[in-house]
Order: C-alpha cells, then sequence, then structure tokens
C-alpha cells in the first residue's frame, strides 16, 4: 500500500530502536523505585501520568463513545493495569532482561495461535527451551514467583494485544489507549495509595514517575505510531522482537544487573523465536 506524506526525520527503523531504548529505560528507571514504592504505587503513577498525557493529546476526538463499547474499553484497561503490574512485580524479584524475555511469550503466543504452518513449531521449540533454560535448577539461580509473574504479564500483554484490535476498530486513533489508560489508573487506585502512602506525595517520587510515564508509555506509543505508517508490520515485530536483548543491555547499565550464560542464552533463544514467528508468521495483525 503506498505511504502518504513526507518521511519522518529520523528512519522508521530508527523510531522502533529509539521506542525500545525508551521503554526498557523507563522499566529500568521504575525498578530504582521500589526501595521507596511499591510496584503497585508505581504503576499508579505510570498509567496514571500517561493517562493525562494521552487524554490531552486526544481530547478532541474524545466524543460520541457508544455505549456498547465501555466493555471493550474498561476490559482493554484492565489487562493494560494488570499487565504493567504483574510485570513490575515480576522486575522487583528478577533481572530486566529475563522478565521481558518471558513476557514476550504473550506477543509470540498470539502470533502463532491461529497458524497452520510447521515451521511456526520451531518458534515454540525455541521458545520453550528458553523458558526451560530459565527453570531455577542445576545451579541458576531466578526468583521462581518472578518468574511465573513475568509469565502472567504475557498472557495479560497476549490479551492486550487482541483487545487493542478490537478498540482500534470501534474508536477513532489514540483515543482507545487514552480512554485505557484511564481505567488503568482508576483500577490501580486503591492499591496504589494503600501500598504507597505518603510516599506518593514526594514531590522527586512524583517526578521520577512522570518520567518514567513519558519513557515508558507516551514515548514509544508516538515513535511507534509513527513508524507503523511506514513499516511493514512484519518488519515492525522483527524489530520488536529485540525488546529482551535491549532490556538486558539496559538492566546492566543502568542498574548492574549482570545474567548468567544460561539466561543470556534463554534471552537469545526467546528473541529469536520472536523475531522467526514476525517475520515468517502469517501475517495476521
Amino acid at each position: 500500500m503506498k505511504k502518504i506524506g513526507s518521511q519522518p526525520t529520523l528512519s522508521p527503523t530508527s523510531l522502533v530502536l529509539l521506542s525500545i531504548a525508551s521503554t526498557q529505560l523507563g522499566s529500568a528507571i521504575a525498578k530504582t523505585l521500589f526501595n521507596t514504592l511499591s510496584p503497585a504505587a508505581v504503576v499508579l503513577l505510570r498509567v496514571g501520568f500517561a493517562a493525562l498525557v494521552l487524554l490531552v493529546l486526544w481530547r478532541s476526538q474524545i466524543k460520541g463513545i457508544q455505549r456498547q463499547n465501555y466493555g471493550v474499553l474498561i476490559l482493554f484497561g484492565l489487562s493494560l493495569g494488570l499487565m504493567n503490574l504483574s510485570f513490575y512485580l515480576a522486575i522487583e524479584r528478577i533481572p530486566i532482561g529475563i522478565a521481558v524475555a518471558l513476557e514476550f511469550i504473550g506477543p509470540l503466543g498470539v502470533a502463532i495461535a491461529n497458524s497452520r504452518r510447521l515451521l511456526d513449531l520451531l518458534w515454540v521449540l525455541l521458545a520453550g527451551c528458553g523458558i526451560a533454560l530459565l527453570a531455577p535448577i542445576g545451579g541458576l539461580t531466578v526468583n521462581l514467583a518472578g518468574i511465573i509473574l513475568a509469565l502472567t504479564a504475557g498472557g495479560f500483554w497476549a490479551a492486550y494485544i487482541l483487545l487493542s484490535a478490537k478498540v482500534g476498530r470501534v474508536v477513532p486513533g489514540g483515543v482507545g489507549l487514552a480512554l485505557a489508560m484511564a481505567v488503568a489508573a482508576i483500577v490501580m487506585l486503591p492499591m496504589g495509595i494503600v501500598t504507597g502512602g505518603s510516599a506518593l506525595l514526594n514531590p522527586q517520587m512524583l517526578f521520577i514517575g512522570f518520567g518514567v510515564a513519558i519513557l515508558s508509555s507516551a514515548i514509544p506509543y508516538s515513535f511507534e505510531l509513527e513508524a507503523l505508517r511506514w513499516l511493514p508490520v512484519r518488519v515492525f515485530g522483527v524489530l520488536l522482537s529485540l525488546e529482551p536483548v535491549a532490556a538486558a543491555v539496559i538492566g546492566f547499565l543502568v542498574l548492574r544487573e549482570t545474567l548468567e550464560l544460561r539466561a543470556i542464552m534463554a534471552i537469545a533463544l526467546v528473541t529469536v523465536a520472536a523475531g522467526g514467528a514476525s517475520l515468517y508468521g502469517s501475517g495476521r495483525g
């Protein structure tokens, strides 16, 4: 399909790579807050500030939402909030690189769920081997609860992807994401306040939380939306599969998280599986 409009200043590939770096940097900074705030409180700051920014950006189009679409918007927001909560609970216990690799099982599952291609069995096998390598046996010390929470985040990510497609068909532009962020913020409000307490009112925490929201939500969404105007979906998916590697690198640079050889191999296997499923998959959006 012919692309309409002028090329962005940065190449579409650069926009995706910057989006990945921004997302993982946001996660690393969020993890530094766990000494002061609970993961639930950090999620509240992230989705709360992101909701405010997105609602301002899309305020002119937030009107005329039909009542029959409320249900899917609420489910979309729930999946978004629970995905972030389970992921932050996971990275509280395990390195970010491992958590992101495990979380990628969600979109990988969506990519191959309806496929009848024999080749897709290879990606399942590679991802399964990656998960098996992360099992806390044979001397590898990875927190089991963290593994389960990261896989749970992957499940919510899969639900988020499926619901995002439904919301995109009934709500224009980024309005759906803005409203979903608002729902997620409302859902996280009680838990975030109870576990965060007065620390949520600390100006420094609020400032860093705002930065996390911008890095983890506003910037990646904007960059990816622009990149998708020019990149084929399959190429976009292959680039996005670099997230586990980026997470491991940023986890080391920002948090000094080191990984054992088995964990590095696991991340590599999941990355190859995600990239292969995107490149050679059935092409369903």
